[in-house]
C-alpha cells in the first residue's frame, strides 16, 4: 500500500485499531475495563456533567432558532432538487435511526422505574406518576432530536451545498479550510467513528437483551448471557446480508415495516388498553414537560445527591451525543432536496410529538395497571427487570400472545435496522465521506460493532454500557459546540450566494 493510499484509509485504520485495542482489553482484562470505566465516569459525572447539560440545553435552543430564522427557505442541495424519499419513508427512517431499539426498551421500563424510585419526592404515588412521566418525555423529547437535528443538518449543507465529503470534518471547513484535510480534520473524523462505533454498541447491547428477554417470555428460551451473545452473533449474519441490499432497499424497507408494526402496536393498545386515561396522561405530561422545560433542562442538585441525574439525564445526554455523528449522518444521506425549515420540523418537531404518544401510550398504560391495582410489586419487578418490560406489561393486556410476538418482531427489526445503518455511517465515514461505501468496509465494521457489544455485555452488562456511552461522548460534545458556530457561517455563506443568484436571475 502507498503512501497515498494509507493517508486516505487512516481514518479506517486508526479507528479499528484503537477498536480492537478496546476489544482485546475487555476480552482478556475484563475487570480491569470495568474499574477504570468506571473511575473515567464517576470524573466525568462530578467535574463535567454541567457540560453535557449546558450543552444539550444549547443544542434545543439552536434548533428552534433555525426553524424560525431567515435561512428556512435555503434547500439542502440545488434549488432544483427535490427530496430523494417521500416524507413517510424519510421519517420512517430517520426515527428508526434515532431512537430505534431504545424508546421500545425503556417506553415501560422507564416511567415505572421513575414512579418507584423518582428524582425528587415520595414513590409509589400519584405526583410520583406525574414526575415519572414527565422526565421520560424530557428525556426522549427535544433534547435529542435537537442534537440530530444540528449535526444532521451541518452535514447536509456541507455535502449538498458546498459539495464537501460526507464525513464529519467537512462541517468545519467554514473555520479550518482545508485543515479539515490534514491531522486536524482525521483526527475529528477519527473521534466520531470512536463515538459512533460505542454509542450503536451500547444500543445494540440493550437489544440484544430485550431480544432474548423476548425469546424468554414468548418461547421459554433461557435469559441467559450465553444465549444474549449468539443473539447477538445471528443477528450480525442477518444484517450483513442485508447490507448488501443497499440504502434504497434494504433500510427503507426495514424502517417502513419496522413503523408499520409500532403503529399496529400502537393502535391496539389504546383499544384494548385504558384508552381515556393514555389521553389524559398525553396531554397532562405535555403541560407538564412544556411548563418546567426549563428547570428540568439545567437541573443539577448542587445541594443534594446527582446520583438519579447522572444515573438518567446524563447518561441519556452522552448516549445521544455519542449516536450523533451515526444519526446525523445518516439523515443528511437522506435529506437531499429538503428546505432548513423542512429538515426541523421533520427532525425536532415530528419525531418529538411521535416520542410523546408513544411514551403515553406505553408507559401511561404501564403506570396505570401498576396504580389501579396498588400493585408495588408489580412495579419493583419492572423496575428490577428492566430487559423484560415490555413483555410483563404486555401479559397484563387482552391480546398478550399477539403483543408479545408483534413486540418481539419489532425489536428484531429495530435491531436488524440500526446494525444496517450505522454500518453503512461508518463505511461513510471511513473512506474518506462517499456517499456510497464498499461492502468490505461496511461488513468489516458490522463485525467490529458486535464484537464490542458482546464486550461490553461480558463486561458486566448495562452499567458498562451506560459508562462507557458517557466517557466516549465528551471529546464529542465540545466539538459539536464548535459545529454550532461552523453551520452558521456556512449558512450564512449560502444565502449570500443565494441572494445573488436571485438578483442576477430578476435583472436578466
Amino acid at each position: 500500500m502507498n503512501v497515498n493510499k494509507l493517508k486516505e484509509k487512516s481514518v479506517f485504520i486508526i479507528s479499528l485499531l484503537l477498536t480492537l485495542i478496546f476489544i482485546v482489553w475487555g476480552v482478556f482484562f475484563t475487570d480491569n475495563l470495568t474499574k477504570v470505566t468506571n473511575s473515567i465516569y464517576s470524573g466525568s459525572i462530578d467535574y463535567l456533567g454541567w457540560v453535557y447539560i449546558g450543552t444539550t440545553f444549547f443544542f434545543v435552543i439552536f434548533s428552534i432558532y433555525l426553524l424560525f430564522s431567515k435561512y428556512g427557505h435555503i434547500r439542502l442541495g440545488k434549488a432544483t432538487d427535490r427530496p430523494d424519499f417521500n416524507t413517510a419513508s424519510w421519517l420512517a427512517m430517520l426515527f428508526g435511526a434515532g431512537m430505534g431499539i431504545g424508546i421500545v426498551y425503556w417506553s415501560v421500563a422507564e416511567p415505572v422505574t421513575h414512579y418507584t424510585t423518582p428524582p425528587y419526592g415520595e414513590g409509589y404515588t400519584l405526583e410520583a406518576a406525574d414526575v415519572a412521566m414527565k422526565y421520560t418525555f424530557f428525556h426522549w423529547g427535544l433534547h435529542p432530536w435537537a442534537i440530530y437535528t444540528v449535526i444532521g443538518l451541518a452535514l447536509a449543507i456541507c455535502q449538498y451545498n458546498k459539495k464537501l465529503p460526507a464525513a464529519i470534518s467537512s462541517v468545519f471547513y467554514p473555520i479550518l479550510k482545508d485543515r479539515i484535510y490534514g491531522p486536524i480534520g482525521k483526527t475529528i473524523d477519527i473521534l466520531s467513528v470512536f463515538a459512533t462505533v460505542f454509542g450503536i454498541a451500547t444500543s445494540l447491547g440493550l437489544g440484544a437483551l430485550q431480544v432474548t428477554a423476548g425469546m424468554h417470555s414468548i418461547f421459554g428460551v433461557p435469559n441467559t448471557l450465553i444465549v444474549q451473545l449468539i443473539v447477538i452473533a445471528v443477528a450480525t449474519v442477518i444484517f450483513l446480508i442485508s447490507i448488501n441490499t443497499g440504502l434504497e432497499k434494504g433500510i427503507q424497507y426495514l424502517s417502513n415495516a419496522a413503523m408499520i408494526i409500532s403503529f399496529a402496536v400502537l393502535v391496539l393498545i389504546l383499544i384494548v388498553g385504558p384508552t381515556m386515561m393514555i389521553i389524559k396522561f398525553f396531554f397532562n405530561t405535555t403541560g407538564l414537560y412544556l411548563n418546567d422545560f426549563i428547570q428540568m433542562s439545567l437541573r443539577m442538585t448542587p445541594f443534594g445527591n446527582g446520583e438519579w441525574i447522572a444515573s438518567w439525564t446524563l447518561f441519556y445526554w452522552a448516549w445521544w451525543i455519542a449516536w450523533a455523528p451515526f444519526v446525523g449522518m445518516f439523515i443528511a444521506r437522506i435529506s437531499r432536496g429538503r428546505t432548513v425549515k423542512q429538515f426541523v420540523i421533520g427532525v425536532l418537531i415530528v419525531p418529538t410529538l411521535g416520542t410523546c404518544i408513544w411514551m403515553s401510550i406505553f408507559g401511561g398504560s404501564a403506570l396505570d395497571i401498576v396504580i389501579s391495582s396498588e400493585n408495588h410489586e408489580l412495579a419493583k419487578y419492572i423496575a428490577d427487570n428492566v430487559s423484560l418490560a415490555i413483555f410483563t406489561f404486555f401479559d397484563y393486556l387482552p391480546l398478550s400472545t399477539l403483543l408479545s410476538i408483534m413486540g418481539f418482531a419489532l425489536v428484531a427489526i429495530y435491531y436488524v435496522t440500526v446494525a444496517d445503518t450505522s454500518t453503512f455511517v461508518l463505511g461513510m465515514l471511513s473512506e474518506g465521506g462517499t456517499l456510497n461505501p464498499s461492502n468490505k468496509i461496511k461488513m468489516t465494521w458490522g463485525i467490529i460493532q458486535s464484537a464490542v457489544a458482546a464486550v461490553l455485555l461480558l463486561s458486566g452488562g448495562l452499567t458498562v454500557l451506560q459508562t462507557a456511552s458517557i466517557v466516549v461522548a465528551f471529546p464529542f460534545a465540545i466539538i459539536m459546540l464548535f459545529m454550532c458556530y461552523s453551520l452558521l457561517k456556512a449558512l450564512n455563506s449560502e444565502l449570500v450566494i443565494q441572494t445573488r443568484k436571485k438578483k442576477v436571475k430578476d435583472y436578466s
